[in-house]
């Protein structure tokens, strides 16, 4: 994962690299945060309100710390010299920027309005009804910036374009989360805080980015990448930790509602589900009818449908609180990240000859598929 912002040869020989031990199990650990965080939130309930009373301008201190533990050491395996690179595969590109930025968002305010605000809508509670869209949204607002890099490697994508892919989205996510939710939320007749995501935009994107470029370049700087590979490599399980001990704060205060109806996580991932393989599944078409190669198509696909669910997590707590239903759908997301997402490199993997037979694919990729 950490790798593949360092060394971008092609992958075309190799096996490819398993994806690592925390990320495998991270729907396991998930589960393992919902039984803790409910267990502890009912053992130490003052213990608990300290903490979610610990804000400033809304934001919640201890929360603020784990994102910044969670994000910035993901954002250090971003080059945004990579953005040189985008034209080289223009049509992936513009594949991926038209499902992650003109379909996905609001294809999931759509899904979660049919699901939430009216099909599942006689199962939740109906004072959260809102906050569960709002949730999606945020969810579906912001690209994967990390975990594409293990999605990629396991489908033998091409580095270069994953890479200037990521760094691209990280550059447009600055400008654009913010008014995207913003409208979305609008949409849905959410009232939108604009100071609070205005605060969180800064906290949780622009403020990381700017540590973790200048943390990057400091590390560059004796021109050996492999001090940059070595430290990446050792702060991925602090990251990792952070999202964990952040969901047990989260599940902490949610215990009480996933108590009383444990099926509001299994309502949650319906929508969410649909929008994964629906975006992924659009994004493979696409990139197969514009005559694209397999190696883009493949990482277009995955990240055109996951979701930056760290900065969703974050997001969701700033803007309406760590008690939230949007607290808890953005946690659905994690929940069901790695199980999903693999079986979209699956998909992928095992059509690589129906997409290369595709009419436009053939007319662009010479005999022996390089």
């Amino acid at each position: 994962m950490e790798n593949l912002a360092l060394d971008t040869e092609t992958h075309e020989g190799r096996a490819a690299p398993a994806i690592g031990f925390f990320e495998k199990w991270l729907t396991a650990w998930v589960f393992a945060c919902i039984v803790l965080g409910v267990a502890l939130g009912n053992a130490f309930p003052a213990l608990f309100g300290v903490i979610a009373d610990a804000e400033i301008a809304r934001v919640n201190i201890p929360v603020a710390i784990l994102v910044w533990l969670m994000i910035i050491p993901m954002l250090l395996k971003i080059d945004f010299a990579a953005l040189a690179q985008v034209r080289d595969h223009w049509r992936g590109i513009g594949v991926t920027l038209f499902v992650n930025w003109a379909v996905k968002p609001f294809s999931m305010a759509l899904l979660g309005m049919v699901f939430i605000g009216w099909l599942f809508r006689p199962y939740l509670p109906q004072e959260q009804i809102e906050s569960y869209i709002a949730g999606l949204i945020l969810l579906a607002a912001a690209p994967c910036t990390a975990m594409v890099f293990v999605w990629s490697n396991l489908c033998r994508g091409e580095p270069h374009f994953t890479l200037s892919q990521v760094a691209l989205n990280d550059a447009i996510m600055i400008v654009a989360f913010a008014p995207i939710v913003g409208l979305l939320l609008g949409l849905s007749a959410i009232t939108v805080p604009w100071e609070t995501l205005l605060i969180s935009v800064g906290l949780y994107i622009v403020v990381p980015v700017i540590v973790a470029q200048a943390l990057r370049k400091l590390l560059l700087s004796n021109g050996n990448p492999e001090r940059l590979a070595t430290v990446i490599a050792r702060m991925s399980p602090v990251s990792i930790m952070a999202l964990l001990t952040t969901l047990v704060l989260l599940f902490a205060f949610q215990g009480e509602q996933i108590t009383a109806k444990p099926a509001i996580i299994a309502i949650l991932a319906v929508p969410i589900l649909i929008q994964v393989y629906f975006n992924s599944g659009l994004a493979y078409l696409l990139n197969r009818l514009s005559g694209e190669a397999h190696c883009v198509a493949g990482p277009s696909a995955l990240i055109g449908a996951s979701n930056f669910f760290e900065l969703a997590v974050a997001a969701a707590i700033s803007l309406f609180g760590i008690e939230s239903g949007a607290a808890l759908a953005t946690v659905v997301g994690v929940l069901i990240e790695v199980p999903v997402m693999l079986s979209v490199v699956a998909i992928v993997n095992r059509t690589k000859g129906w997409y290369e037979a595709g009419s436009a694919v053939s007319a662009r990729v010479p005999a022996g598929g390089k």
